[in-house]
């Protein structure tokens, strides 16, 4: 009689105790990318920011300058931002006269955003400096490098919406 083969195992149930509870920040790629991300917050902030735009509206002025006009929600999802928290940028950005809210015509319920003439004026100030952040940042990668980065960085974060574990 031959022995059944065991089904293959995740590699967690594989991995030793003592090496499954050890993951230093250093060798942890979402740490890694953390760090990534509040450090060009950091640099494009430095320079956004004497526009009189914060980091957080930067995100919804990107959004509005490739499709002005989508409702508040659609918004929220591009942004992956829950709504409440949209509804205090947009309040803050209308407050400073880059944004103005009209409610849909097709469905009363609805809230379009679109740029004030003030809100898209910025893109051509704005732009520059965010190419400039990336510019800096990519400065010593091969064209070929920041293809496989954004490769890379686009499978990890597909597996990550796979899984579905921390969507809501």
């Amino acid at each position: 009689m031959r022995a059944r083969k065991a089904p293959a195992q995740p590699l967690r149930a594989r991995t030793p105790r003592r090496l499954a509870l050890s993951l230093p920040l250093e060798t942890s790629v979402g740490y890694l990318v953390r760090m990534t991300h509040r450090a060009f917050t950091r640099v494009l902030q430095a320079r956004i920011e004497p526009h009189g735009v914060t980091v957080g509206m930067w995100y919804f002025l990107r959004v509005l300058w490739a499709e002005d006009g989508i409702t508040q929600r659609e918004l929220s999802q591009r942004i992956g931002m829950m709504e409440p928290t949209t509804v205090t940028a947009l309040n803050n950005m209308e407050r400073r006269g880059l944004i103005r809210r009209s409610r849909n015509p097709h469905d009363r319920r609805k809230i379009n955003i679109y740029l004030t003439a003030k809100g898209r004026a910025l893109r051509t100030r704005l732009m520059p400096l965010a190419m400039e952040v990336n510019a800096v940042a990519l400065q010593d990668f091969s064209p070929s490098e920041i293809d496989t980065l954004r490769t890379l960085l686009g499978r990890a974060r597909g597996r990550l919406a796979a899984d579905g574990s921390g969507e809501g």
